[in-house]
């Protein structure tokens, strides 16, 4: 299992994911409204890293920019690799 913190960035015009050495962004069309930019990060989290949504879950800052997702069956090394192929980093 990894822990991931992620920086969000709702009403993007360009949605998708930025792997920096620091950093992963995610870009999400979806407002920070009522829960919706958090269900769309952990979505584009999901299918990115190949896994079902059921594998991951926010697990701190769901009113904050930076967030943390647990995703399980994955080591940190595992997630970042997979995002760094799937994203723009």
């Amino acid at each position: 299992m990894a822990l991931v913190a992620v920086s969000v960035k709702p009403n993007s015009r360009n949605p998708g994911i930025v792997v920096a050495a620091r950093e992963i962004e995610v870009r999400v069309a979806a407002p920070a409204r009522d829960g919706a930019a958090n269900d769309a990060v952990r979505r584009t989290l999901a299918e990115a890293l190949g896994l079902p949504l059921a594998k991951v879950r926010l697990k701190r800052g769901a009113a904050s920019r930076t967030k943390v997702f647990e995703v399980a069956g994955l080591e940190r090394g595992e997630v970042e690799a997979r995002l760094r192929r799937r994203g723009e980093g």
